[in-house]
């Protein structure tokens, strides 16, 4: 299952959903477009600090992954990467429950779960959005109750 979730964010970096190192997680959590900032395991002390106060305040999870630096520079074509910040809710989410899916850490499966329902609302707004669009383009309004 590991190398399903390393899938993931090899598919993140191509599609341009993700934020590498530092100082571009940093700038993406206080943009408010992270939906989920995932730290490498063997990342120091001091980095790890500084991803809790990128995410301190926000409604950001932060995830501790089982990979080390050096597997997501190896997946990311840079140097020795801490940190990732993912800025797709879908493949966010789709990466979530592919860590959760062997079970072992509840904090994924809590993760995954917490996504999920973020995912489901925005496509309700999206939804809904769409129909206002469509009856606004055919003239229909509300009925008066």
């Amino acid at each position: 299952m590991a190398d399903k979730a390393l899938n993931y964010l090899g598919i993140m970096r191509k599609a341009g959903a993700c934020a590498a190192g530092e100082t571009d997680c940093g700038s993406s959590c206080r943009a408010g477009k992270a939906k989920v900032l995932l730290v490498a395991s063997d990342a120091s002390e001091n980095a790890r600090s500084r991803a809790r106060g990128f995410v301190y305040g926000r409604n950001i999870p932060m995830v501790i992954l089982p990979y080390t630096k050096a597997d997501l520079a190896g997946l990311l074509g840079r140097g020795a990467t801490s940190m990732i910040a993912v800025t797709d809710l879908g493949l966010a989410n789709a990466f979530m429950k592919a860590l959760a899916a062997d079970g072992t850490d509840e904090e994924y499966t809590a993760v995954a779960a917490r996504l999920e329902e973020k995912l489901a609302g925005e496509q309700r707004r999206k939804k809904e959005q769409q129909a206002h669009e469509r009856n606004k383009r055919l003239g229909k309004r509300r009925n008066k109750a």
